[in-house]
C-alpha cells in the first residue's frame, strides 16, 4: 500500500463539524462539572462559615462567662471590704472574732466565694478560712505568687484609687477567681495609716459544679475546665496576673454548618446524578451523530490533501507527508530524500493542443510516476507540471539517483495521448536530509533550487543539491540589488554594433546593446545580468534605459538605422507601447529609423495578445523584426499572421555556411521564404569574408558580425561613418 501520511489517517475532528459538535459537548460537560464543583464549594463554604460563626459566638460566650464570674466576685468583695462595720471592727475594735464570723465563716457553702483571707499590710494572716473552716497552718496553698502580684498592686494603690483588684490564680483546690481589696469605710476613705491597713481576699474556685452551672447558664454544651498543658482550638485560656496560662475552658462545638450540610447533601447528590445521566445520554446521542459524519469528514480531509486532476497528494499533502517522514527519520536514524520534478516542454504541448490534452498528459505522467515510485513513498503533484517524490532509507543517495534515471528514461519516451504523441522530458532536483535534521520546508527549497540548476544546465537531467547553490543564489540576489541601483543611478552604458549593407558594405545602422560595469567588481557579461533583469522584472526599466540612451545618441547620426532588442517581459507590459512612443517624442527621432527586435517565444505563447501589441507599435511608425529566426519553431503561418518588417537569421544558420552545400541550400531556401513574404533579411554572426559573400549571394540585404566590427562606443561609430565601407570590395573575390 502506498505511504499515506498520518495526517490523512487521523480523524479530522479538529477541522470540521465533528470537531465543533464534540467540542460543544466537552464544553457543556466542563461547564456542568464546574457548576457542580461551585455548588459543592459554596455549600462547603456556607457550612464552614456557619461553624466558624458558632465557634466565635461560643468563644465570646465563654469569655463573657469568665469575665462575669470574676466581676461577680469583685462585686461581692466590694460589698464586704467597703463596710463601715468591717472598718470599725478591723481598725477601732480590732475584733478578730467578728472578722472570723462575718468573713471567714461566710465561706461555708457560699456560691459567691469559698475562701476568705484577711491580711495585714505586711501580708501576715489575721483571718483565714476555706469553706467555713480555718486554714492551718500556712497559706501557701492559696497565696501564690500570682496572689502576691495582685496584693502588691492593691497595696501600692493611692488613696483615691478604687483600692481593689481581681484576677485568676491557680491554688491547690484548682483554678479560682481572686479579689483583693482594702477594708475601709463605705465612703471609701482610709481611716488608718497605710502600715495599719487590713486587706480582704476572697477566692471563688471553678469547681465542676460551678462549671456545670456556667454551661447551663450560657448554653455551652460540654463546657470543661482544661489543664494548661492541653491546647485545643475550642478553648478560651485563663490568664493569671503574671500573664501565664493556668488553664482554660473548652466546649464541644455544635457545628451547625455540618448539620445543615448533612441535611442537604443527599439532595445535591441526587441533582448531580441527574446531571450525570443527562450528560451520558447527551454524549451517547452526540457520538452517534458524529459517527454518521466521520466518513464524510475523512473524505473531505483526504480531498483537501489530494490533487483532483492526478489523484496524487497536493502541496499540502506533500508538506504533511514530508513532515511525517522527517519525524520517522529522526526516530529511526534514517535519511530523507526528495525528488523535485518539473516537466520540460509541457507548456508548449498545452498551448499547441489545448488544456484538455494537457490534462490527459498530466494524468499519464502521474500514472507512470505512481508505478516508478512504488509503495510506501510520498508522491505529490505540486501544481502545473511540477511533481515530487519523497522517501526514507539508509542509502537514499543511490536509491534517489536510480529512481531519477528511471524517471528520466520514462519521460524521455514519447507519450501517447489518444491520437496525439508528445515528447516532453523533465528536469529533477534532489535534496537529502541526513537523519531527518533538515526541516521539510528547507528540504523542498533545496530540491527546487537543484531542479532549476538542472534546467539551467540543459534540462533532461538530475542534479543533487550542493551548498554552493546557496552561495550562487546569494550572489545572484546581490547582483539584482546592484543592478537595480545601477539602473536607478543611470550607470548602464550602451554600446553599438555596426550593421552593414550587403551590397556596398557601408554602415547601414547599429544595434544597441546594454553594458554594465559593476562597482568594485568590474564588467558583468550581458549573459549574466540580462537573465537576472528578466526574472526579477527589472527588464522593463533596463530596456527603457537602453532605448532612451540609444535614441538620444541616434540624433548625432543622421541617416543611420537603430535596432534595439525587446525581451518578452517588456513586450507583455501593457504600458510598453506608450513608453516607446514617449521616448520617440522626447528624442524627436523618426520612428521609421527604429527597429524593435523580438524573439518568437511570446508570439507562440500569446498570439492574439502579441498581434494586438504589434498593431499598436506599428501605429507609432517603428519597425518590428523577428530575431533568431531558424532556431525555434516558427511556422510560415506565424510569419504571414504577424507580418514582420524584417527577419533576422540566427547565428546557427550563418555558422553552417561553408560546411557543406546542403547548408548553403538551406540558407538560400530560408531567405527565399522570407523574401516571398516581402520580408528583408538580416544575417548576424558574420565572422568571415566567405560567409559575407555567401550571405549576400543568398539574398541577405544586411549583415552584422565581428567581421564588420565588435560592439563599440558612440565615438567609434562616428569614426566608422567617416571611414567609408566596413569591408573593402577588393578583398572579395
Amino acid at each position: 500500500m502506498r505511504f499515506v501520511p498520518s495526517h490523512l489517517q487521523r480523524s479530522a475532528a479538529t477541522l470540521d463539524g465533528r470537531s465543533a459538535v464534540r467540542s460543544m459537548l466537552l464544553i457543556f460537560a466542563a461547564v456542568m462539572i464546574c457548576v457542580s464543583a461551585m455548588v459543592f464549594t459554596a455549600l462547603d463554604r456556607v457550612g464552614h462559615y456557619a461553624n466558624q460563626l458558632d465557634e466565635n459566638r461560643s468563644r465570646e460566650a465563654v469569655s463573657g462567662a469568665l469575665q462575669t464570674f470574676r466581676e461577680q466576685l469583685a462585686a461581692t468583695l466590694h460589698d464586704y471590704a467597703a463596710w463601715d462595720d468591717a472598718a470599725e471592727n478591723a481598725y477601732v475594735q480590732k475584733d478578730t472574732s467578728w472578722l472570723d464570723r462575718n468573713f471567714g465563716e461566710m465561706s461555708f457553702d457560699n456560691l459567691l466565694f469559698d475562701v476568705s483571707l484577711i491580711l495585714d499590710h505586711t501580708g501576715r494572716p489575721i483571718s483565714a478560712y476555706s469553706d467555713g473552716e480555718p486554714i492551718q497552718p500556712a497559706l501557701v496553698d492559696f497565696v501564690t505568687p500570682d496572689v502576691w502580684t495582685l496584693f502588691d498592686r492593691v497595696r501600692n494603690m493611692k488613696a483615691d484609687d478604687r483600692l481593689e483588684d481581681t484576677g485568676f490564680v491557680s491554688t491547690t483546690k484548682g483554678i479560682a477567681a481572686v479579689a483583693i481589696g482594702v477594708i475601709r469605710a463605705k465612703s471609701g476613705v482610709r481611716s488608718v495609716a497605710r502600715e495599719e491597713t487590713r486587706y480582704a481576699i476572697f477566692f471563688r474556685h471553678l469547681s465542676p459544679a460551678t462549671v456545670e452551672r456556667l454551661s447551663k447558664a450560657y448554653v455551652l454544651p460540654g463546657l470543661t475546665l482544661m489543664p494548661p498543658a492541653d491546647q485545643i482550638s475550642h478553648m478560651v485560656p485563663i490568664i493569671s496576673p503574671t500573664e501565664s496560662v493556668i488553664g482554660g475552658l473548652s466546649w464541644v462545638p455544635r457545628s451547625p454548618g455540618d448539620t445543615s450540610l448533612a441535611q442537604v447533601r443527599p439532595l445535591v447528590w441526587c441533582a448531580v446524578a441527574m446531571i450525570a445521566i443527562y450528560m451520558l445520554l447527551l454524549f451517547v446521542s452526540g457520538n452517534q451523530a458524529l459517527a454518521r459524519l466521520s466518513a464524510d469528514e475523512a473524505t473531505a480531509f483526504r480531498l483537501a490533501m489530494t490533487d483532483r486532476l492526478s489523484g496524487l497528494a497536493n502541496r499540502s499533502g506533500l508538506f504533511a507527508g514530508l513532515s511525517d517522514l522527517v519525524v520517522k527519520a529522526q526516530s529511526e536514524g534514517k535519511d530523507v530524500a526528495l525528488l523535485y520534478l518539473d516537466l520540460d516542454g509541457f507548456k508548449e504541448v498545452n498551448d499547441a493542443y489545448g488544456h484538455a490534452t494537457g490534462d490527459v498528459l498530466i494524468r499519464s505522467v502521474s500514472a507512470g510516476l505512481r508505478v516508478l515510485a512504488g509503495e510506501e513513498r510520498v508522491l505529490a503533484r505540486l501544481g502545473g507540471d511540477e511533481f515530487a517524490i519523497a522517501f526514507v532509507g539508509f542509502d537514499v543517495h543511490k536509491t534517489a539517483a536510480e529512481l531519477s534515471e528511471r524517471v528520466l528514461d520514462f519521460l524521455g519516451e514519447p507519450l501517447t495521448m489518444g491520437e496525439r504523441v508528445a515528447v516532453i522530458g523533465c528536469s529533477i532536483g534532489l535534496s537529502v536530509s541526513r537523519r531527518g535534521l533538515v526541516p521539510s520546508e528547507e528540504l523542498i527549497r533545496r530540491a527546487d533550487m537543484a531542479m532549476y540548476r538542472s534546467k539551467d544546465d540543459g534540462r533532461g537531467r538530475w542534479t543533487l543539491y550542493d551548498p554552493s547553490m546557496d552561495e550562487e543564489r546569494e550572489e545572484r540576489n546581490l547582483l539584482e540589488l546592484d543592478l537595480r541601483a545601477a539602473i536607478d543611478a543611470e550607470e548602464i552604458t550602451v554600446v553599438y554594433q555596426p550593421i552593414a549593407d550587403s551590397r556596398s558594405f557601408q554602415i547601414y545602422g547599429v544595434e544597441a546593446l546594454a553594458r554594465w560595469t559593476r562597482k568594485c567588481h568590474g564588467p558583468v557579461s550581458p549573459d549574466i545580468f540580462i537573465p537576472i533583469a528578466e526574472s526579477t522584472g527589472l527588464i522593463d526599466l533596463l530596456g527603457l534605459c537602453v532605448l532612451k540612451t540609444a535614441c538620444t545618441t541616434l540624433k548625432d547620426w543622421p541617416g543611420l538605422a537603430l535596432s534595439v532588442n525587446v525581451s518578452p517581459g517588456q513586450f507583455r507590459d501593457p504600458a510598453f507601447v506608450s513608453r516607446v512612443g514617449k521616448v520617440l517624442e522626447e528624442t524627436k527621432i523618426d520612428p521609421s529609423r527604429l527597429t524593435l527586435e523580438l524573439t518568437e517565444t511570446y508570439f507562440i505563447q500569446n498570439p492574439q495578445r502579441a498581434r494586438k501589441t504589434l498593431d499598436l507599435l506599428r501605429q507609432t511608425g517603428v519597425k518590428i523584426a523577428l530575431d533568431d529566426f531558424g532556431s525555434g519553431f516558427s511556422s510560415v503561418g506565424y510569419l504571414r499572421q504577424f507580418g514582420f518588417d524584417r527577419i533576422k537569421l540566427d547565428k546557427s544558420l550563418v555558422d553552417s555556411v561553408g560546411e557543406n552545400a546542403r547548408a548553403v541550400e538551406m540558407l538560400r531556401a530560408t531567405v527565399a521564404l522570407a523574401r516571398s513574404l516581402d520580408m528583408p533579411v538580416t544575417a548576424e554572426g558574420v565572422e568571415s569574408e566567405a560567409q559575407a559573400i555567401a550571405l549576400r549571394q543568398a539574398g541577405c540585404d544586411l549583415l552584422q558580425g565581428f567581421l564588420f566590427g565588435k560592439p563599440m562606443g558612440a565615438e567609434d561609430i562616428a569614426h566608422l561613418r567617416r571611414a567609408g565601407p566596413l569591408l573593402q570590395l577588393s578583398n572579395i573575390a
